[in-house]
């Protein structure tokens, strides 16, 4: 089973985010670091979980296991259902991913556990302002 911890940052709420998106399984481990410009925490901890399901399909992994340290998130793709409109259109959107795998799980972590995700998700955030 592939394992796959996701993590979005924002230096501000809203500031320059990032995402990170750490895989484990099968042998191999990749890290991914992707900055997403400006956003809110929460829409970047959306969008670390589209990206990092995307991933998997380019991969063809069929069989994944994500954590995240958010609640908000993990509680969205749990009861299919965003609290807040502004987060549906990308909860709608991982939703439809995840229906593309054989099995996927998702559950909650704390965020000691989740340490690599936040620290590609930080630097990411940081590559916004870089170039600046």
């Amino acid at each position: 089973m592939i394992e796959v911890y996701v993590d979005g940052a924002s230096a501000g709420n809203p500031g320059p985010s990032g995402a990170g998106i750490f895989i484990k399984g099968d042998g191999e481990i990749h890290r991914f670091s992707k900055p997403l410009g400006i956003m809110t925490n929460h829409e970047a901890e959306y969008h670390a979980l589209i990206h990092a399901l995307e991933i998997c399909l380019e991969k063809e992994y069929k069989v994944v296991s994500f954590r995240t340290d958010s609640q908000l998130v993990n509680a969205a793709v749990e009861k299919e259902y965003a609290r807040n409109p502004l987060y549906s259109p990308l909860l709608e959107k991982a939703l439809e991913l995840t229906k593309k795998f054989d099995l996927f799980f998702m559950k909650w972590v704390p965020s000691a556990e989740n340490k690599t995700a936040d620290q590609l998700a930080r630097k990411a955030a940081r590559e916004n302002t870089e170039g600046r």
